[in-house]
């Protein structure tokens, strides 16, 4: 017979529906105005902030909680130098032949190509990796499920604290592993520079879906 689960006490704070109600609004404004940057200043950020951001993704659910992520925070010119010219590489193969015209007409008006600066101009990359496996071999369960909750808490929490970033994938992403010293058992899954925008910084000018066509009541 199994033991009955170890458990502790939830702490949760019930709040009345006016603070419920501003707290949501609050968070949807910040969200709202969040925008993928492409154009980074150089001006150092403060990485302890980004540390406690990453720290906040950790605490995102898992499958069968086995956290199956990890976060490379680079900062490293040097480093961020060999991550460009390795992805710059790859995206010129993208964008040269091996992505559909239908796929590059989509991006069209994002007005992306093979020139990635940012990697080097942003003052840190975060580069999410995906465990397979455990240390030991053993398994994890909806790992890209898990691995982009996770993410997405780094994202929310970076731009509540007040830094911009870009969700970039190059394709296909194996370099990553290579120049960060990853092992076998982990899989590049994002690639996020992080900083503070340029003065005067322009972005696509694009529309997200209003409510009734993504909220559905039943």
């Amino acid at each position: 017979m199994s033991s009955e689960p170890s458990t502790v006490p939830l702490s949760f704070e019930r709040l009345e529906e006016p603070e419920m109600r501003a707290r949501a609004d609050a968070f949807f404004e910040n969200v709202r105005r969040r925008r993928s940057v492409r154009h980074f200043s150089s001006e150092p950020i403060p990485l302890d902030v980004v540390e406690r951001c990453i720290e906040a993704a950790a605490q995102a659910p898992s499958g069968a909680n086995k956290q199956p992520w990890t976060f490379v925070l680079v900062t490293d010119p040097d480093t961020k130098r060999r991550i460009r010219e390795a992805a710059e590489e790859e995206e010129r193969g993208f964008y040269g032949g091996r992505a559909p015209q239908a796929w590059l007409d989509d991006l069209a008006h994002l007005g992306t190509d093979a020139h990635k600066p940012f990697l080097e101009e942003a003052p840190a990359l975060v580069v999410v990796f995906l465990q397979r496996t455990d240390d030991a071999g053993g398994r994890h369960y909806y790992v890209h499920e898990s691995v982009g909750l996770a993410t997405g808490f780094l994202i929310a929490a970076l731009a509540h604290a007040g830094l911009a970033t870009l969700t970039h994938t190059p394709s296909p992403m194996g370099f990553l592993s290579e120049i960060l010293g990853r092992p076998e058992n982990e899989r590049p899954f994002l690639l996020l520079p992080v900083g503070y925008p340029i003065t005067d910084c322009r972005v696509p000018d694009i529309r997200r879906k209003p409510t009734n066509e993504v909220l559905i009541r039943r």
